[in-house]
């Protein structure tokens, strides 16, 4: 009988230890979740902080009377591809 209530203490403390474990783990689990979440949002912002200053170069670059050939060339492929996107959107809304 002796032997018995051994093996349940026994027991009792590895279910005990997993528990623990368990909250831990799921404590860990929360905070690589916020930590995931900020990152987030950190690399959405620093995305759209680049997609900003690239309009900016964009704009102050192209906006100069002396614009080059290739730089003419490129600012004509980015604006005919803007013009295709825009009317696949205005046909894909007139379907």
């Amino acid at each position: 009988m002796e032997e018995m209530q051994e093996q349940i203490q026994r027991i009792d403390i590895k279910v005990q230890q997993l528990l623990k474990e368990y909250n831990a783990s799921q404590k860990e689990i929360q905070r690589l979740q916020k930590e995931n979440e900020h990152l987030s949002k950190q690399l959405q912002s620093q995305t759209e902080q680049a997609k900003q200053l690239h309009q900016k170069v964009d704009a102050q670059t192209f906006s100069g009377s002396n614009m080059e050939d290739k730089a003419k060339r490129d600012l004509e492929k980015r604006i005919n591809t803007y013009l295709k996107d825009i009317d696949k959107c205005l046909a894909l809304l007139h379907s």
